[in-house]
């Protein structure tokens, strides 16, 4: 839609920049503080702010009157019928794969052409690796993303095309983690009936220790299952 002088809607376009702000700020934030960040007066934001507050999308703390985001998009986002549906399929088994494998695992899909995660199960054991739901990375930077590059019809930016015709002809990817350390990602995705396209992909940083219960060719196996069970309750 064009910007010019007939479409332009200057409240919504402060409650946007308030909301896609905060969002990537690492801390609250004073009226100022945001005022100053989107290049406007502090009187500007104060209507906007006030609704965003009274509709719940944003938190003002009593004590402090710095602004944060709540759940309250997030609550919305879960509310979308497909993401429902993957997560309501998707979690119970997860649940059980991390059960059988002693490890954590998490659920990933494209999001803006980056990679959102929109699940997390805990490993059982006394160890495991925790990503936050609702964590947004760079497609490029994560075996999560390849996986999810790789099964899509759209091009990225920073990845490599060879890597990505191998993870197509082998169906899933192996690899140590980029960022941490220790870990092993082993990523699979659960495509739509065709094939070619990804859903989502189904991730579990493995941690070999002693009390591993399942090396990472058992872990992928079990992953592939899992994914496999998902794709076809979901009969997308």
């Amino acid at each position: 839609m064009s910007d010019s002088p007939e479409y332009a809607a200057p409240a919504i376009d402060k409650a946007l920049d308030i909301l896609e702000l905060l969002a990537e700020s690492p801390a609250p934030m004073s009226q100022l503080e945001i005022a100053t960040a989107i290049d406007r007066s502090a009187g500007q934001i104060f209507r906007p702010l006030l609704r965003l507050e009274k509709r719940g999308y944003l938190y003002r703390d009593p004590q402090s009157g710095l602004y944060r985001l709540s759940l309250r998009m997030f609550d919305l986002a879960h509310r979308q019928e497909p993401l429902r549906s993957l997560l309501t399929i998707a979690i119970p088994a997860m649940r059980e794969l991390a059960a059988d494998i002693g490890q954590s695992c998490n659920l990933g899909t494209l999001d803006n052409r980056s990679v959102r995660i929109v699940a997390q199960v805990e490993s059982p054991a006394d160890f495991g690796f925790r990503v936050r739901v609702g964590a947004l990375f760079d497609v490029a930077d994560t075996a999560t993303g390849m996986v999810l590059a790789a099964f899509s019809d759209e091009t990225f930016d920073g990845v490599d095309e060879d890597r990505l015709v191998a993870i197509r002809a082998d169906g899933a990817y192996v690899r140590p983690d980029a960022a941490q350390p220790g870990i092993t990602d082993v990523v699979v995705p659960i495509l739509r009936s065709n094939g070619r396209e990804a859903v989502a992909a189904i991730t579990v940083p493995y941690i070999a220790t002693s009390y591993s219960r399942s090396g990472t060719d058992a872990v992928l196996d079990r992953t592939i299952e899992t994914a496999q069970r998902v794709q076809a309750a979901l009969g997308v």
